[in-house]
């Protein structure tokens, strides 16, 4: 089954030919490889680039095994592109197996590299890797090649993408999307058993042990316990200081701050969750420490507990966070702050929470996720932050239910979540 992913692949065009590294960054099994080897180039292809000028090698096929020596690859790369007068596009896949394991016991610099600069040096070669296990992630790369490397981050499919892979109506689709996520290989799968067990193989063989061995880790129960609670509070607020006051008076584990905070940092590198700060909107500041944690894929997040805690609102928040994100916005968590005098007659402030503030080249949009809206106390109770902005930005609640998108007096406007998700310009209907 192919599944389009338009968005990246434009990401990617957008790219051609600026000189840099393109990192093609996102969690394993996310797609990375299929999105660079068969999609891209088959846009490649539609431009009229000749297939002999798009060098594609995937380090961790045994049949390119000799080219994981840097320079047995740089001399193959050498002969794939002669100078002809035309642009070479090389994608260069999995790259940690050109890493050598005395490289990273060592902390040395790999040397595939130097491969890299010696390509960038070229002006006829267009450069794009990826790579993601315990030896290497692309996030490396951004870092080697700070102001040289240009990252398109791959999310798991969108619920738009998703529904290409079905044959089915929205609503048995949600439901299938909310529980098992959108791992590419997991939206082809037929059965509950095929997916659940897939997920949760997944995520205990590959993203944890991949996390265990990258950074030596002996304790590993402490993170299994991190990532349980981290998965139960999924866009609750919480920090470091709260998750550790959690180890010790629920688990009674005498875990550090710092051993916490460090394996937050892993989870987010190995990008299975995903911050989101608080935001003083009027002051215009982020406040406080806390803040919410998202999963990268929701599948994940339920098959981590066992698909025992799947609460449709807060999986519906997480959607809409990512699908906030695919469309390229930084996302934060806002709190409007209301002064108001209690029954005393004494000034007390209160503060309101806007679920999400999405932000992108001079755009804002203030987002609620509602999922249901039953009486006019509800709605009052989901507009109030909203009304409490103060700025002319547009605002929207989106809820579960199907209704018409509508735009109130206050100038809120209320749309359902398969308008919100599956239409592109939903955010400006």
């Amino acid at each position: 089954m192919r599944i389009r992913r338009d968005k990246y692949v434009r990401d990617l065009e957008l790219r051609m030919g600026n000189g840099m590294v393109k990192v093609i960054t996102g969690a394993r099994r996310c797609g990375k490889s299929y999105l660079l080897f068969d999609l891209f180039a088959e846009r490649l292809r539609s431009l009229d680039v000749d297939s002999s000028h798009i060098v594609g090698i995937a380090l961790d096929d045994e049949d390119n095994e000799s080219l994981r020596d840097p320079k047995a690859l740089s001399a193959r790369l050498k002969e794939l592109t002669p100078p002809d007068g035309s642009a070479y596009y090389v994608f260069l896949d999995e790259l940690q197996f050109a890493i050598s394991d005395e490289e990273i016991r060592d902390g040395r610099p790999p040397r595939v590299y130097g491969v890299l600069n010696g390509l960038l040096r070229r002006n006829d070669v267009d450069v794009y890797v990826t790579g993601s296990n315990s030896r290497f992630l692309s996030s490396d790369v951004m870092t080697e090649f700070r102001g040289r490397g240009d990252e398109v981050h791959v999310l798991p499919l969108a619920f738009s993408e998703f529904m290409q892979a079905r044959d089915d109506d929205v609503y048995h689709a949600w439901a299938d999307y909310i529980e098992y996520g959108g791992l590419p290989l997991v939206a082809t799968m037929r059965t509950p058993e095929q997916k659940s067990a897939y997920l949760t193989r997944l995520f205990e063989e590959t993203y944890l042990k991949d996390v265990v061995e990258r950074h030596g880790l002996r304790r590993t129960q402490e993170l299994d316990d991190l990532v349980n609670v981290l998965a139960s509070a999924t866009g609750s607020l919480t920090n470091p200081s709260k998750i550790q006051a959690t180890f010790k008076s629920v688990l009674h584990s005498g875990i550090s701050l710092n051993t916490v905070k460090s394996y937050i940092g892993y989870l987010q590198e190995a990008f299975l969750i995903s911050p989101a700060a608080r935001y003083d909107i009027k002051g215009r500041k982020y406040i406080g420490a806390q803040l919410k944690y998202y999963f990268e894929d929701v599948g994940l997040r339920n098959a981590r507990l066992g698909f025992r805690q799947v609460e449709e609102t807060h999986l519906m928040e997480n959607v809409i966070y990512n699908e906030l994100r695919y469309r390229g916005f930084s996302v934060d968590v806002g709190v409007v702050r209301k002064r108001s005098r209690d029954a005393g007659g004494r000034d007390v402030e209160s503060r309101l929470e806007v679920d999400f503030v999405a932000n992108l080249a001079g755009k804002r949009y203030y987002v609620q996720s509602a999922y249901a809206l039953p009486d006019d106390a509800k709605r009052a109770q989901e507009k109030a932050p909203l009304l409490g902005v103060g700025d002319s930005f547009k605002k929207i609640v989106v809820v579960k239910d199907v209704v018409n998108v509508t735009r109130d007096a206050d100038g809120i406007v209320t749309m359902g979540l398969f308008d919100f998700l599956l239409k592109p310009t939903s955010l400006d209907l």
